[in-house]
């Protein structure tokens, strides 16, 4: 995260210590000074003295829609002052009228923490907020740490889209490839919706088998008890006025198609085994990365509910049709780990800039997020893009775009298709999950050796600390993972470890 100094100024109008007190701490931590006003005249009494705020907190009280006004008179008496505004999910129905009158975003309680920090961080000025020249309005956050970029022609017109699809409330189906972002247009139509004030709800219908997908989705079975609420808190009772967004349709199996879309047709959820009706008051997205003809001809996919659905269609485009975006992408995902893992952000060279624009990106937002977490702890010198090979299709006489050529370690998302045809696991990728094994333990043993103080544990494993961030998030560990360490006590260096899975001792 970028530094921030003493006159980064905050004013707050609140008289909630709920509000306060997070932003009390978060301004410690980030260097930002706070000044508190009781009440709307008393903060455009600041605004005028001359020693102006960064940016303004407005916390409405819970159904007085009087404060609305001080927006509209901040507008006039400085317009480039950002706003953000907080309330109640009762008065989520003021939210458009807030954003018309100016205000930058509406936060809707509850919120966490995380959250508040990175709406302000990123309603800064460029200078404040370390993102350079990248202009706020083509960064939204969509969720905690989720965000979604329109800094490219293509995604400003889906966004444009969005906004459309937001303000009808009807289903919509997200077509596009695996990571290109289906997940953060869902998100983006809920937050923009009137239903923003509830709860977004994500199910993965690929993620799990039919039975677990149907008590997931409906229930235990969907069966109501005899006092008439069902056995299980369901999904799509959790999602009562909000959204729930089923990712991977195509993948849902036949009988539960059927059933959603009952929901669609009528909003009720019939139940089996009993004539009783639970009336829904949802908004359903749908998303999936199959050929719509195929899936249909394959009878994967009903007719009646592919046409339920698509009747308002998304198509968001893959990472290699946004090129002219790739640079803000980088910069804003590298300063997303860097606050992530409180490490200095990392400054992209030319030469790797001009190669993420050249390549094809075949895993799209989430290969670049993988990049970018690996550059983030190596840089330019370790990573293994030394040879960028190009390759043609040699049929139709379209050259297929550059691809890196990387060297163990760091996959890129690309694959060996010759091994995946194949299903057989190369004599590498055996040797490498010994490696990784036998990596791990050594990092786990050290955790335990230290208590978990992490840059002593760099220090007995002799890597930066730096590198033990990014594997600990790599292999997933958390302090309450039990461990017993099949290492000799004495070595415990990842050279060490790595010379004894490969047969060797130093």
């Amino acid at each position: 995260m970028a530094e921030h100094t003493i006159e980064t100024r905050l004013l707050v109008v609140s008289r909630e210590s709920a509000v306060l007190r997070p932003l009390w701490t978060i301004a410690e931590q980030n260097s930002w000074q706070i000044e508190v006003a009781a009440s709307a005249w008393d903060a455009i009494e600041r605004v005028q003295s001359g020693s102006a705020p960064r940016l303004l907190v407005l916390d409405l009280p819970r159904g007085d829609g009087d404060w609305l006004h001080i927006v509209r008179w901040l507008r006039r008496l400085r317009p480039d002052l950002p706003v953000v505004v907080i309330c109640c999910p009762e008065d989520a129905e003021c939210r458009k009228e807030v954003i018309r009158l100016g205000a930058q975003e509406v936060l809707i309680r509850p919120f966490d923490e995380a959250m508040l920090e990175s709406v302000i961080y990123r309603h800064l000025s460029p200078l404040e907020n370390g993102q350079g020249g990248i202009a706020s309005e083509d960064i939204e956050q969509v969720g905690p740490d989720v965000f979604f970029v329109s800094a490219s022609p293509i995604t400003q017109r889906l966004r444009a889209q969005i906004q459309l699809l937001a303000e009808a409330d009807v289903p919509v189906l997200i077509l596009g490839e695996p990571g290109s972002g289906r997940d953060r247009v869902a998100r983006l139509i809920h937050k923009l919706s009137v239903r923003s004030g509830f709860k977004f709800l994500r199910v993965n219908c690929a993620d799990m088998p039919g039975e677990l997908l149907e008590a997931e989705l409906f229930g235990n079975g969907g069966l109501l008890s005899p006092e008439g609420s069902r056995s299980n808190c369901a999904k799509f009772e959790r999602a009562e006025k909000g959204t729930i967004f089923l990712e991977e349709i195509a993948e849902m199996p036949l009988d539960l198609q059927e059933r959603l879309l009952q929901v669609l047709q009528g909003k009720v959820l019939l139940n089996d085994g009993s004539d009783k009706k639970a009336s829904l008051d949802i908004r359903i997205l749908a998303a999936t990365s199959a050929s719509i003809d195929r899936a249909l001809s394959e009878r994967k996919l009903r007719e009646d509910l592919y046409y339920r659905l698509s009747a308002f269609t998304v198509h968001v485009p893959p990472l290699r049709q946004r090129k002219s975006e790739i640079t803000v992408l980088l910069r804003h995902t590298m300063h997303q780990l860097a606050k992530h893992y409180g490490l200095p952000p990392r400054d992209f060279s030319p030469a790797v800039v001009a190669s993420c624009q050249h390549y094809s990106w075949p895993g799209n937002l989430r290969e670049l997020d993988s990049f970018v977490k690996r550059y983030l702890v190596s840089g330019d010198t370790e990573l293994a893009f030394n040879n960028l090979v190009m390759r043609s299709t040699g049929t139709d006489g379209r050259q297929e775009t550059n691809a890196y050529q990387v060297t163990e370690g760091y996959s890129g998302g690309s694959v060996n298709r010759e091994a995946d045809q194949s299903g057989a696991k190369s004599l590498k990728s055996l040797v490498q999950d010994v490696k990784s094994e036998a990596e791990r333990n050594a990092i786990a043993t050290a955790l335990q050796k230290t208590g978990w103080n992490r840059k002593a544990a760099a220090r007995l494993l002799q890597v930066s600390y730096r590198t033990l961030l990014y594997k600990i998030d790599q292999y997933h560990m958390t302090s309450s993972e039990p461990f017993v360490s099949p290492l000799p006590a004495g070595k415990l260096s990842l050279q060490h470890t790595l010379n004894r899975s490969n047969g060797k001792e130093s």
